[in-house]
């Protein structure tokens, strides 16, 4: 099993069950228990678990999202064949909004350099844009989430009030035709109803594991969004549904 796999799902196994054994980890992973220690310490470094003597507790409640160090390893080939096709869609001198997020971090690394002027909200984003050549690159305020480095607050919302992009392209926790485009905390889906609503055109990025989720808070129906950019583990029931609704969905 590779490292980011048993990762995962040892943070899965400790997050159901509220503490989990090194003993039982191994079982379940097939890795020796030596190896799931050292797996234990980067987890707790990274804020998803707590250790104690032969075992971890869980840090992330059921209702919250992962950390972004442990998903900005999952899914990399699949979010940057995302990320490429979003940025096919942009037309050269484009003004662009570009949501936090690991998926939209990677749509950062692909169109730095293009001749197009774009407003990150996230530092990750920012840094990935920063020293490119040909690329406007225009900062909100804001505070920065810790870890996920998104940027929210007032600041940040009247940044994006005061002025008007042609594309959004915002991230997401979950995505279903029912419930519309929905993330986890609060305060970042105000500063993704902000983002949609300063943009003429919105691209959501939403890998297919996000079809099957809703989170806390909603952000936006699916009647707000333009085109939806995905893979082909999305369930066909939801992309059907969603270009029944009038949504452009692409499937990489």
């Amino acid at each position: 099993m590779a490292s980011m796999d048993r990762l995962r799902q040892i943070t899965d196994a400790v997050r159901e069950s509220g503490r989990v054994g090194v003993a039982e980890l191994a079982g379940l992973t097939g890795a020796s228990e030596m190896t799931i220690r050292r797996d234990l310490e980067t987890l707790a470094g990274q804020g998803v678990l707590e250790r104690f003597r032969g075992g971890a507790r869980s840090l992330v409640l059921r209702g919250e999202e992962p950390p972004f160090a442990l998903r900005a390893g999952e899914g990399v080939e699949t979010k940057r064949r995302i990320a490429a096709e979003v940025a096919s869609l942009l037309a050269e001198g484009e003004s662009v909004v570009l949501d936090s997020g690991t998926t939209c971090l990677e749509v950062a690394h692909a169109v730095a350099g293009r001749r197009l002027t774009v407003m990150p909200l996230s530092l990750h984003a920012a840094n990935a844009l920063t020293g490119t050549t040909g690329t406007t690159l225009l900062l909100p305020g804001g505070r920065p989430r810790p870890g996920e480095l998104a940027l929210t607050g007032p600041l940040t919302e009247a940044s994006l009030a005061s002025l008007r992009f042609d594309t959004a392209v915002i991230g997401c926790c979950g995505l279903t035709t029912a419930d519309g485009l929905t993330a986890y905390d609060l305060e970042d889906a105000v500063v993704k109803r902000a983002a949609i609503a300063s943009a003429r055109r919105v691209v959501a990025v939403a890998d297919g594991a996000k079809f099957s989720r809703t989170a806390l808070a909603l952000v936006a129906p699916v009647s707000a969004l333009h085109t939806v950019v995905t893979d082909t583990g999305a369930p066909d029931e939801e992309t059907e549904a969603l270009r029944a609704a009038g949504v452009d969905v692409r499937t990489v």
